[in-house]
């Protein structure tokens, strides 16, 4: 089984993945490789297109994907930040609470 290295055509995320994953998503995306966060994003994009009546194919639902990728640096890392933070701040919380005489 090969394993290549593919980059997100969103947010530049690389990973290392099958050619029959690659493919899959590929077929999936109109023949673009997106990073399972953007193709997350893009899923959740045209649902919300059909949850306000606003049906989007998922072509339009990349390209503003991709122009929100755009501007901003990397979202992919903007999002794992926030997690490290979140993250951060409850397991604070729990050492707090563990030391906190009630």
């Amino acid at each position: 089984m090969d394993i290549e290295l593919v980059k997100c055509e969103c947010c530049g995320l690389k990973e290392d993945c099958t050619q029959d994953y690659i493919n899959e998503v590929k077929a999936n995306f109109d023949g673009k490789w997106l990073c399972g966060l953007c193709s997350e994003a893009v899923r959740d994009e045209v649902d919300r297109g059909k949850n306000i009546k606003q049906f989007l194919v998922m072509e339009e639902a990349m390209k503003a994907h991709m122009s929100f990728c755009r501007e901003y640096s990397n979202p992919a890392i903007c999002v794992v930040d926030g997690i490290r933070k979140m993250l951060k701040r409850r397991c604070s919380g729990q050492d707090q609470q563990a030391h906190d005489p009630k």
